[in-house]
């Protein structure tokens, strides 16, 4: 196993679905999706303009060159689309834990599956190459198609952080956490690919 996180050129993928290092000529193709209101109502960035994105980009391949994240452009594979973003996050080797999130799609691919797809290749990740023991996901409590849809594929919810985040309109958000361990992931896993099978999608 390879040291914790450390390939910053990693591409994971499967039949429809390839997750590839963000880098910023990203910006170009993630415009076309991006400006919608709808996707940001419940993410922590307001991204509005092309300046907005371009910042959010940025930030994301700067944090993987740092190694404190590993961001990811999605692509569909049938039509060489970018459609999304994704990545891991708060990455702790010492205590084998790890983040997923950050994630948004174009509203053309919400609830097609992708990113039931995209979690599912994120998690193998972690659980069976890099020996993670714990995956976490955060969500705002109003969010709540994200909290039903980490609920339905075996994601345990863990409790909510009060007044945690200040959103971009001035609103403080009290933010739930949800977990996968170790022992939970061959379950979780399994209902993946359940609602792969089925067309099951979900929501960012």
């Amino acid at each position: 196993m390879s040291a914790f996180f450390a390939d910053r050129n990693v591409v994971l993928e499967d039949e429809r679905v390839r997750l590839r290092p963000l880098v910023a000529a990203d910006v170009d193709a993630l415009a076309e999706v991006a400006f919608d209101p709808a996707i940001w109502k419940f993410f922590v960035a307001s991204i509005q303009t092309r300046d907005d994105l371009q910042r959010f980009v940025d930030e994301g391949v700067e944090s993987t060159r740092a190694g404190t994240a590993l961001a990811f452009t999605v692509v569909d594979k049938a039509s060489g689309a970018v459609v999304g973003s994704t990545r891991f996050g708060n990455l702790s080797a010492r205590d084998q834990r790890v983040e997923v999130g950050w994630t948004w799609l174009g509203r053309k691919f919400q609830g097609t599956g992708t990113n039931t797809r995209c979690k599912q290749l994120l998690m193998a990740y972690a659980f069976e190459q890099q020996g993670v023991q714990r995956t976490e996901f955060k969500t705002d409590v109003l969010n709540q198609p994200a909290r039903r849809a980490l609920l339905k594929v075996g994601c345990t919810e863990e409790g909510v952080l009060r007044s945690h985040t200040l959103m971009p309109g001035g609103r403080r958000r009290d933010t739930i956490y949800y977990s996968v361990l170790a022992g939970e992931w061959p379950g979780v896993k399994q209902r993946l690919s359940d609602l792969i099978k089925t067309g099951g999608g979900g929501p960012c």
